[in-house]
């Protein structure tokens, strides 16, 4: 068998072809291919060179808009951890955390004695890109006094996620007048914004005024026969829920404190 060494092949115009040369081959222009069969592996820096699958297993191609690299597949897509807040504090990134989903409920309103009662704080939501940021400040409202017949309930506190979601404090009973109920909260900051449940007014009989619902549900319990339910069980009520009122002039709830919550996903 005869072997024909050559260097180079080029086309008609001497400008487009192959050089060969210690066992490899160099396209000069475009080289278009209509089948190709391979039977050995693929290899250089080319970014359309798929990378070596060895040691690969169970992930996926991935690609930066420049080059191609093999992905981890995760388990599930929910939040790695969740932190929540009952007080003022500051928020410290754990580590890996990149994104956080963040919901602030302020502190209910007061509730008073003779049914009327206290309005919820607002509710907002964010959701924030933390990758370079490690650590956000955290107030948390606490709930406003519940106060005897005919008297102001105290307000609620105004919870906040620094500079990304602030929640004001639903009214106490009697704020605007006496023997009238109380507004909710106003959202003040966040992508989210829900105010405060209102509350209700005076009525007949006594002691039966629930205090205004919070995105977390609703108020402590309220007696016609039964003293002090609604600051007995006040602890029962939804965070951000506002103050019941008393039974025929007793001391109404106070209002349930506010409550931070931040979802951490990597």
């Amino acid at each position: 068998m005869s072997t024909l060494k050559v260097s180079a092949i080029r086309d008609l115009s001497g400008s487009g072809g192959l050089d060969l040369s210690s066992g490899s081959i160099t396209v000069n222009g475009t080289l278009t291919v209509s089948n190709i069969n391979i039977n050995g592996t693929i290899s250089g820096s080319s970014s359309q060179v798929i990378p070596s699958v060895s040691g690969q297993s169970g992930k996926f191609l991935t690609t930066n808009g420049s080059s191609m690299s093999w992905g981890q597949i995760e388990a599930g897509g929910g939040p790695k951890s969740i932190s929540v807040y009952n007080s003022n504090s500051t928020w410290n990134k754990p580590s890996g955390i990149k994104r956080i989903w963040v919901k602030c409920t302020a502190g209910g309103g007061g509730g008073s004695g003779y049914g009327e009662s206290g309005a919820a704080g607002a509710h907002t939501e964010s959701i924030v890109n933390v990758e370079n940021i490690n650590s956000i400040s955290v107030s948390v409202g606490g709930g406003g006094g519940g106060t005897n017949y005919s008297g102001r309930g105290g307000n609620g506190g105004t919870s906040s996620f620094g500079n990304y979601c602030s929640s004001g404090g639903g009214q106490g009973a009697n704020r605007n007048q006496q023997h009238e109920g109380a507004l909710g909260g106003n959202p003040n900051q966040g992508s989210v914004r829900i105010y405060g449940g209102s509350s209700q007014a005076h009525r007949n009989p006594p002691g039966l005024g629930h205090g205004g619902h919070s995105f977390w549900g609703g108020s402590s319990p309220t007696t016609h026969r039964r003293q002090q339910w609604a600051q007995r069980y006040r602890s029962h009520a939804a965070y951000g829920a506002g103050g019941s009122s008393g039974r025929n002039g007793e001391r109404g709830g106070d209002g349930r404190q506010g409550i931070v919550v931040v979802y951490e996903f990597d």
